[in-house]
């Protein structure tokens, strides 16, 4: 016979705790996972903190000497705003409800966003000179929070990850371009600097953008639909099924060619495994962009592009920039500053690389904006160069003349879109043309066409902040264009050692 394990008044208590157990947790304050030990607010703006509590309770937010009140709203929901945060620290956030939340080590200096696709997440220490770099890395004014949750079908409100204190164990796990980057703004402003590292590699930029702001852009509405028709249709199971098949293939090509001393081909992707890091439309934007908001930043570092490069996609990457730039913005409620990496030189088939360059160049005409050009440190066959020292400090030197008003050349060499016709020239004038010259030898890289569309390799010789370019066999040149392929042989540079970004300028009534 079984016996009861308790009298029906344990059960009863029992039952109590377990259904009264979420309802008392619930009614505590709880903050989203950014705000925690170690983190970085910005300074000199109002810095929003937000939480969820008891409906109706009221919540204190102290930093220091300043306080902020305000009460839960009927959801549960409550925002609380610190007022113009000096530099410095550490100091100590507490939290007050009906609970209390101590949070330790708190700095305030310059917050930056970095997000993109793989050369965003690249870590430093699988960039070029990675051991020296580490270990001179103890800089504890330096902190990065990487936030590690995935895709989500709906706009999630807190995402996770942790705020990391950078020293020389630590830092080989930064994302490299948001690091060097803010290394630069840390050994040039002298204040503390946070890095929010929110990258997935092998992510279109859709991915990254709210779906229904896409859904209402026109000039994106059939690229929508036809994504999320294609998400519809996709078969997972049998992309499996093929995937299985592949592998083992694949397992046997990899023994063989490691027994007879050969190359082992390349592994086939788990389709599983794609559709988590990529999400569909707007779902990396649910999941890792949507539980920032509204964190104080001073404003975006963008570096992706890569897997909009296809022939068919490329034409539509700076309609899609602009809109993540001013979706993101509108949602943040602050115009911040954002600035992207153009993309690099690179031999890579089947893909249009100065056609996504120059929708890049195009999105500079969007307000507070700016691009790191790096068509001279890629790497011919490796799409994830290492050099991304200069990647950084390119973005850092944007940010020092323009945000921070440095006194210094802010970018590379960017041409006026008005060329001017002088006898069988033609000339282009450019902006940031301090010291504009050949890095060496003869001015390279631009060419020439007529009425035909005929591309010519053509001479250029620099005159001030202008180049003339001409061709003894045309007489009578409409178009011109630089460093206008995947991997360009290209030369023209301004005093700071910046490199010109490619461009055309077409006039002529066919192309090839």
């Amino acid at each position: 016979m079984l016996r009861p394990c308790c009298d029906w008044k344990t059960h009863c208590l029992s039952l109590l705790v377990v259904v009264a157990g979420p309802a008392i947790a619930a009614a505590d304050v709880v903050l989203p996972a950014l705000f925690s030990d170690h983190m970085v607010l910005q300074a000199g703006k109002n810095v929003a903190v937000w939480g969820t509590a008891e409906a109706n309770e009221a919540v204190t937010v102290t930093i220091g000497t300043q306080s902020a009140e305000t009460q839960a709203t009927a959801d549960g929901k409550w925002r609380a705003t610190l007022k113009d945060l000096a530099a410095g620290g550490p100091r100590t956030m507490v939290v007050r409800g009906r609970n209390t939340i101590t949070i330790n080590d708190v700095l305030v200096g310059e917050v930056w966003l970095g997000s993109g696709q793989s050369n965003m997440a690249m870590a430093v220490r699988s960039t070029q000179n990675a051991e020296q770099e580490m270990a001179a890395a103890d800089l504890p004014n330096i902190r990065m929070f990487t936030v590690t949750s995935k895709a989500a079908q709906q706009p999630a409100d807190d995402c996770t990850g942790s705020w990391v204190v950078c020293d020389r164990k630590s830092v080989g796990a930064f994302s490299a371009t948001a690091f060097y980057f803010g290394r630069e703004l840390h050994a040039q402003l002298k204040v503390p600097v946070g890095l929010i590292n929110s990258s997935v590699g092998g992510t279109p930029i859709e991915s990254w953008i709210d779906a229904e702001a896409q859904r209402a852009t026109p000039e994106l509405t059939a690229g929508f639909t036809a994504d999320r028709a294609a998400e519809a249709n996709f078969d997972l199971a049998a992309a499996v099924r093929r995937y299985e098949t592949e592998l083992q293939a694949w397992q046997a090509a990899a023994k063989a060619a490691r027994a007879a001393g050969d190359t082992v081909p390349r592994k086939p992707i788990d389709p599983r495994v794609v559709r988590e890091r990529k999400g569909n439309v707007g779902g990396l934007f649910n999941g890792k962009i949507h539980p920032l908001i509204p964190y104080t930043l001073r404003g975006v570092i963008w570096y992706q592009g890569e897997a909009n490069s296809a022939p068919d996609k490329a034409p539509l990457y700076g309609r899609q920039l602009e809109l993540l730039i001013t979706d993101w913005r509108r949602r943040w409620g602050d115009e911040l500053p954002f600035a992207w990496v153009q993309l690099p030189n690179y031999l890579g088939s089947q893909r249009a690389w100065p056609i996504v360059r120059e929708q890049m160049l195009q999105t500079l005409r969007v307000p507070k904006t700016g691009m790191a050009i790096t068509i001279d440190i890629g790497a011919e066959r490796d799409i994830h160069p290492k050099n991304k020292q200069d990647v950084g400090k390119r973005l850092a030197t944007w940010a020092l003349a323009t945000v921070y008003e440095r006194d210094m050349i802010a970018s590379g060499p960017l041409p006026h879109n008005n060329v001017m016709t002088e006898g069988n020239a033609l000339v282009v004038t450019f902006d940031h043309a301090q010291g504009l010259r050949a890095r060496e030898g003869e001015l390279v890289g631009f060419e020439l066409a007529g009425n035909d569309g005929e591309w010519l390799p053509a001479k250029a010789r620099v005159d001030g902040t202008r180049v003339i370019v001409s061709h003894a066999k045309l007489a009578e040149p409409v178009s011109v264009r630089y460093a206008w392929a995947n991997y360009p042989t290209c030369n023209l540079i301004n005093e700071a050692g910046f490199p010109a970004t490619p461009f055309r300028f077409e006039r002529h009534s066919s192309s090839k």
